[in-house]
Order: structure tokens, then sequence, then C-alpha cells
């Protein structure tokens, strides 16, 4: 997290007990409730995890809206079905354009837009709003928020994934927190106020009158004239809500659409800096009392002049002002790039991106406009600094949840920001409830490792996927089987083996003749193939859906003399086993790893999760001829649980690095499982500098060094890419990945990757996933990075 102060910052005292009562209630604040729907439809998705189908070269082809606010999506190609997806943050309309208002409806009902001011795109502003509502009856009818007013303000109820409840349960949890924070510190104050700048249709006002937190508190809103018209007249014609704000008949006069003793509701511009000024002055807003301004994913679709210019306005125009501010970062990584396509084409392009990139340069803004103190985090920081350990465990247990990497990555590029000026005591909400000491700074890095992409020749598009598993049959065949991808022409999950094979110094894929077609090994995600022998492999766990029990075992047998030089020579039978050991293969994202024990090869199956268990830290070994469940004595500290990590055979043993551990927090340990003369011992492996966090990586040992490939960390400023362990000295060293001759995003998360050790060259293939609502994107086609120099180098 970054934090600064000019002159000084005080930390402040936590919360308490003081709000307890009203923290759930609050938990919500400030995440838009819309006004009306576009028609959803149901982009493809894989089964129980919620994933959209994506598409095309790039990638962001489900054409929705931002996930904060949902609507519909247009048909990626292939003529995939439809999920509903959450719409997107749209761009504002031309400064000054004020649309006539369409006829009342609730969101669901029909499309009523929500405003967006500031922006060169009417259209795409009065498209958004009714799904938004939509998913946040969703998320709150499965328990993430709590916010009772959904129900007035929502025309028709669908369930949204899991991982559009977590966007829109960390949002809330974040503007809730900070608003709270507000509230208690100025409670001494006989007077305060709350501009939500962009408001729409907002229940914000309505929560916090509910709960008793606005005793001395008026709320003023701003949004687009039709829209506030709009959310004014669904007000009047709404008992509940009309009884709770009450009435002073000043509505429809002037910029004031309605208007009650603690809540006023304004139509106005926000590029127009002077005539919202104006506008407040006329509804009272007084700029010598404390006055909190929210912005929510709003400035950034403004000319930065403008924006910049409402941020100093707020500064030197009130003597006690609080700013909040969510909104996006990091736009050249991977997913940013993917996140910045998708909203250029919705004309709606993220016009701060580039002047401010991170949150070193949002502080920085604040500053030079006026501000005196400002922290800021993004949003994987707060989720672990700023929320109990217990509300963690109550979120993380509602449903059924399998897509980590594109939660936490959806995290680490959007931030809240809070800034201050004038305010005694300091207003310090993203220091004063910290549990753990903020994150070290960016990566040292030793160099880097230029990517190439690697032609392969083939008419079949099957290494388009993520979550399936690659090995390296015989030197020069790689076999590729499951995951969740593209398949003639739909997206699904994988059925067909998919074959490379370097013959004459080119790759050719294909697909792997199945010897019994009728024979189905039940398409499987996050599963581990083993090979042992040239004809012989094990595929072991994986899943359908996450909230189906884990898959068992299966043998493929290949052919004995198999030389095949085309892929379509090469054949598999497919054979289902029900040993002793099957119900310990009941898991998914585990390692399955070999090792030897006084000469004899066993399968040493280790950690994953299961439908049942969030994550696993148990192991067993299974003999490599028969299957049979073994029992080897295993001394030494225990590694903690964990899944997606990553395992690798050296020197008769494993290696087992990273992980997601049982918080869903990354880990950074190695261990290793060494043999002994009476059994295994769990060795730790101390690297310096210490190793970075991290999961959903591969790895791969050569000449004892241990390489680490890709993976989810949360060091946000940059996206892992190779790194060195040397396992005799404990040397850790870290190299980007130079992806300047690519001409797509390189996302290496799900991904597999296979070590050529003549060449000393990796092969990285699939990977990607869902980038939320901005589409799923999965690498095109296999990479190729050249390890000669760094592995010389050590």
């Amino acid at each position: 997290m970054a934090t600064c102060s000019r002159p000084s910052l005080a930390s402040g005292p936590g919360f308490g007990t003081a709000l307890a009562a009203a923290a759930a209630a609050a938990a919500a604040a400030a995440a838009a409730a819309a006004a009306a729907a576009l028609a959803a439809r149901r982009p493809g998705r894989d089964p129980g995890a919620g994933l959209p189908r994506g598409g095309g070269r790039f990638g962001s082809v489900a054409r929705g809206r931002d996930w904060h606010w949902g609507a519909g999506v247009a048909s990626p190609p292939g003529g995939a079905l439809h999920w509903h997806l959450p719409a997107p943050e749209t761009s504002p309309p031309a400064p000054g354009a004020s649309p006539p208002a369409p006829p009342l409806r609730r969101p669901g009902e029909r499309r009523m837009g929500r405003g967006r001011p500031g922006g060169p795109h009417p259209a795409a502003v009065q498209g958004t709003g009714g799904s938004s509502a939509v998913s946040k009856c969703s998320a709150a009818a499965r328990g993430y928020i709590q916010d009772r007013f959904l129900r007035l303000l929502v025309g028709r109820r669908r369930r949204r994934a899991p991982l559009v409840h977590r966007g829109y349960y960390i949002r809330a949890r974040a503007v809730g927190h900070c608003v709270q924070d507000f509230l208690l510190k100025t409670q001494s104050h006989p007077r305060t106020q709350i501009v939500s700048l962009g408001a729409g249709f907002d229940s914000l006002y309505f929560r916090l009158k509910d709960t008793g937190l606005l005793h001395h508190t008026v709320v003023y809103e701003v949004d687009f004239p039709n829209v506030a018209c709009q959310k004014a007249t669904l007000i009047k014609r709404t008992k509940e809500l009309s009884a709770l704000v009450g009435d002073t008949g000043e509505e429809g006069l002037g910029v004031i659409t309605f208007s009650g003793e603690d809540y006023k509701l304004l139509g106005v511009d926000l590029s127009e800096l002077s005539e919202l000024e104006r506008a407040l002055e006329e509804a009272g807003l007084d700029n010598e009392i404390p006055t909190l301004f929210i912005a929510e994913v709003v400035l950034t679709y403004m000319e930065n002049s403008r924006s910049d210019a409402l941020i100093q306005w707020a500064a030197e125009c009130f003597s006690q002002a609080c700013f909040l501010l969510y909104e996006q970062m990091h736009p050249e990584d991977p997913f940013g790039r993917v996140m910045q396509q998708h909203f250029s084409q919705m004309n709606s392009a993220l016009n701060s991106l580039a002047r401010y990139p991170d949150c070193e340069a949002q502080q920085m803004r604040f500053f030079e406009k006026g501000w005196t103190e400002c922290s800021v985090m993004d949003m994987n920081e707060f989720f672990t600094c700023c929320t109990p350990e217990d509300e963690q465990q109550r979120m993380q247990a509602l449903e059924p949840f399998d897509e980590y990497e594109e939660w936490h990555l959806k995290c680490s590029h959007y931030f809240v920001l809070t800034a201050s000026k004038g305010m005694e005591p300091s207003w310090t909400p993203l220091l004063s409830n910290m549990r753990v000491p903020h994150r070290d700074g960016p990566v040292r890095t030793a160099g880097s490792i230029t990517a190439a992409a690697c032609p392969v020749h083939s008419d079949v598009s099957g290494l388009r996927r993520y979550g399936h598993h690659s090995v390296l049959l015989k030197p020069n065949v790689i076999l590729t089987t499951g995951g969740f991808g593209e398949e003639d022409g739909h997206h699904c999950r994988m059925r067909n083996f998919h074959v490379l094979i370097k013959h004459a110094g080119c790759w050719k894929a294909g697909y792997v003749k199945k010897e019994n077609p009728d024979k189905r090994w039940d398409e499987r995600l996050y599963h581990t193939v083993s090979c042992l022998s040239n004809s012989l492999a094990l595929v072991v766990g994986g899943r359908t859906s996450p909230s189906s029990a884990g898959l068992g075992m299966l043998w493929l047998k290949f052919p004995e003399t198999c030389n095949a030089s085309e892929p379509d020579d090469i054949t598999v039978e497919l054979v289902s086993l029900q040993p002793a050991a099957e119900p310990a293969a009941l898991r998914w994202r585990h390692s399955t790893t070999e090792v030897i024990f006084k000469g004899e090869k066993y399968l040493f199956l280790y950690g994953g999760r299961s439908a049942i268990e969030p994550v696993l830290g148990d192991w067993c070994f299974l003999h490599a001829r028969e299957l049979s469940r073994v029992v080897i004595p295993v001394e030494g500290p225990v590694p903690e649980s964990r899944h997606s990590h990553s395992a690798c055979s050296w020197k008769g043993g494993v290696l087992i690095a990273g992980g997601l551990g049982a918080a869903e927090q990354p880990l950074g340990s190695v261990f290793f499982l060494r043999e002994l003369e009476r059994g295994f011992q769990w060795q730790t492996v101390e690297t310096h500098p210490p190793l970075s966090p991290r999961y959903s990586h591969t790895a791969h040992v050569h000449d004892g060094k241990l390489l680490l490939v890709g993976g989810v960390w949360f060091h946000s400023s940059s996206v892992p890419g190779v790194t060195v362990i040397d396992l005799i000295t404990g040397l850790c060293l870290d190299y980007t990945i130079n992806v300047e001759h690519l001409e797509w995003p390189l996302m290496l998360h799900n991904h597999s990757s296979v070590f050529l050790p003549n060449e000393k060259e990796l092969l990285l293939i699939g990977g990607g996933g869902n980038c939320f609502s901005f589409g799923t994107h999965l690498n095109p086609e296999p990479v190729s990075l050249s390890l000669s120099n760094i592995l010389a180098s050590h």
C-alpha cells in the first residue's frame, strides 16, 4: 500500500465496536443500483465456474460491460450460448448533453442508463445501468452484501456467477468501510455532508438512513439530468423509499430533481465544473463543514483536465474535505491490455490510465491538486489487510468457487484511494484497521528472457485452453489433455487429446485418435498426467464443476512402438481404474510426482482441493505399477496445506513450491521431500532473497536449479516471469519475460509448460482465463523461451 502525508499522517483509532451493529447493513455502500437493464444473454462458460467463452486472437470477446454494473453481452464467435454477465462501466456523454428522460422503468425492465458524466459517448451511457442492480440483487441473495432496497429497484432477478458476486462484494466492502469511518470520525461535528458523484440509482442514502447513520449528515447525489429525474420519480412512486427520504416539495426546481431534509438529488454534468458548483450551492452544500466526495469508476471516463479540475476544486473550495476514489489501474500488463481493449471497443476509453497508471501516480495526483494526506491500496491488499479474518472466511464459504486467478487479477487492477485536507483528527480509513504490514515494493529482476511465438503447423485450435496439463511423452512428442477452451469452433471442456510433434525442426499439431472413441474420460480441468513409460500415462483427479466431486484415475495407453512423425499417427486407449487408492484421487489443483524409495518407483499425490475441502494438505504414495496405496513414513515439519502449487522430481524426492493456502493467500515456501533409509523427510529450502509468494505457476528442475514459470502473485506492479532457484546455494533470481515480439497479451496462469533439456528451452502452452466481463483471453499459440543464457550464468 502506498501512503504518505503532508505534513504528517496519523493513523487514528480503529473502529472497535462502535459501528458493529451497522457494519453489515452499510457494507454494500456505494455499489450502484441501476435504473434499467439490457436484455441479458447467456455467455458460454466452464460449468460451475461462471466463465464466459472467449474468442478472437486478442481475447476480449464478451462484449459486455464492466463487471461492476452488469448487462447483456454480444455473441462471441461460434454462436456460443450466453450466461448473464455483468455490464461495464460506460463512457459518459458529451459535456452538457442532457437527453430527454424515457418513461420510468425499474432496472431489468428496459434500458435506462446510469449517468457517467464527462465523456464523449452519450449512447454508451444511456445503455448502462439496470443489469447492475440485477447483479447486486443476486449477490445480496447469496449473502455477500445486505441491501433490502434492491428489491425495490430491480424488475427481474437472475442469478449471477460467483466471480461476479465476489467482485461486487469487495467493492462494496471497501466503499462501506471508508464511508462508515468518515461518519464515525465526524460524529462530534454538528453537521457533515456526503457528495456522491455519478450516483445513478445507488441505494447508499437509503441504507445509511435505514441504519440510523445520518443523524447530522446530508447526502447529495449527482448524475445526468434524465437519470436524476427517473430516480426522483421512482422514489416518489415507491412508498418505502419516499417514507425514508421525506419530501420538502422542492423537486423539479431547476437541477434539483428531488429534495428531502437530508437528501438532495441533482441532475448536472460533472464535466461542467461551474454548473456543478452552482447546482450544489443552490442545493445548500456548505463548504465549511466536513464533506466526503465519493467517485466510483467515474473520473476515469472524463477528460483528464476536467477530472483533475474537479479534484482540485474539491480541495481548494472545502475547508474540511475527504475524497474516496475507486478505479482501474495497470493498463499495460496482460490483464490490463485486455481490460483496455474491452473499453475501447465499447467506445468507453479509460482516459485516466495513461497519465495515472498505478497507485503511486494517483497518490501524486491528489497531492499536486491540493490534498495533504493520501492513502491508496489495491483490492488484494484491502481484502487482506482491512477485512477481518472471520469476514473473509464467511465470504469465501458462501458458494462453490474455483476462479482464484481471475479474482486476484481483478483485485490487482482496481484500487481504493482516500485523501483529505483540513481534517482533525486525520481521516485515514485505510490505515486505522490494518491487521498486517503493507506489502514489499516491486520485485527486483536479474534480467529478461525474450518470448517468441512458436509456429505450429496445424488445422486444429486445440491449444487455446486453460486448466489443462501437458507432458513430454518422449523426446519431441508433447501430449496435452483436458482444460477449458476452443474446440471445433466452440468453447467447452476439452474432449480431445492434443499432441505436438517436432519433426525436421518444425512443430506439428493434431488430435490423438482414440482406439475406443465411445469411451468417455469425463472432460476435466486441473488434473495431472504422469508418464510412467513411453507407452503408458496415468491421469489423476481433476474436476468438471467445482460443486461436483473430483474425478478418479484413468490409464492412457499408447502403442509400444510409436515412431510417429505426424500427429494423426498416434493413437490412445483409455482404460478406467478402480484401485483401492481411488478415494485419494478425488481432488483437483493437486500434484502427482514420481519419487523413488528403496529402488521402487512411487507416485506422490499431494495437496489440492475438493468439493468439500477448499484446500488439502494430505498426501499418499501409490505404487507406480500396481497403483496400490503404500504407507511410507514421513517425518519433519509438515508444509502448510495448499493447492495450485508446483511439484518436481529431484534426487528421488519431490520439490514443492508456492501454492494457494487456506486463507486464499499465495505461499512463498519451498519444501523438499527427501528420501531417507527409513522413509522420507520434509525439509525447508531456504532462498535468498525470499521467494515471492505465488500460485498457478509451473516448475521444472534442470542441473540443480528449480525453474518457476509464470503464475499469480500480489505484486500488482508486475507479473511473474521466470524465477531460477539454485538448490545448492539458495540464490533466487527473478527474470521478466520480454513480450515485445508477441502480438497478443501473454497470460501465464492456468497454463502448462514443457522443458526441452537438449535445447534448454521452455515451451509454454495455453493459459489465460476470464478477465471478468472484459472477455475471456486464451493464449492463441505456444510460446518459446530460450533459457540457455540464464542457465549458463548460474
